[in-house]
């Protein structure tokens, strides 16, 4: 069974502290506690995984991003469409995995479940209903064992 991973975006990036920067690897970009603990558990359980960022989609950890302010939250700061999401899952060959786990929030899921609407795969998301901080606790205990 092929396991996708799609670990959702966050707030604090690396451009908070050096905002002359430039583009970054999406994988360096988001830099909280919560994002660094779903990559990590993504790096150790996927076949693949990828970051939903609400402006660029499905992002693949190496590419290239410059900072941005868009939420799914906040439909003012025009999150990409799910359709555009659709598209990019056929586009970048997401369709192709059986499982596929979101590690992110209410909106991120529901964002991933409309963009994989259709295609014969399971949409899991194994810390939904928990706090962030219950979510930290989770996943430090799945990544000790």
């Amino acid at each position: 069974m092929k396991k996708l991973v799609i670990v959702q975006c966050g707030g604090k990036k690396i451009w908070i502290n050096n905002p002359y920067l430039g583009a970054v690897e999406a994988r360096d970009a988001y830099t909280s506690p919560y994002f660094k603990k779903n990559r990590a558990y993504a790096e150790r359980f996927s076949d693949r995984w990828v970051i939903l960022s609400a402006k660029y989609g499905f992002l693949d950890p190496d590419d290239k991003i410059t900072d941005y302010n868009v939420s799914f939250k906040q439909k003012k700061s025009q999150p990409i469409s799910i359709s555009d999401l659709r598209n990019q899952v056929f586009t970048k060959a997401l369709n192709t995995f059986n499982e596929v786990v979101v590690l992110g929030g209410q909106e991120y899921l529901e964002a991933v479940e409309e963009a994989f609407k259709g295609i014969n795969c399971k949409v899991l998301s194994p810390f939904e209903g928990l706090k962030i901080g219950e979510r930290l606790s989770a996943l430090n205990k799945v990544l000790i064992s």
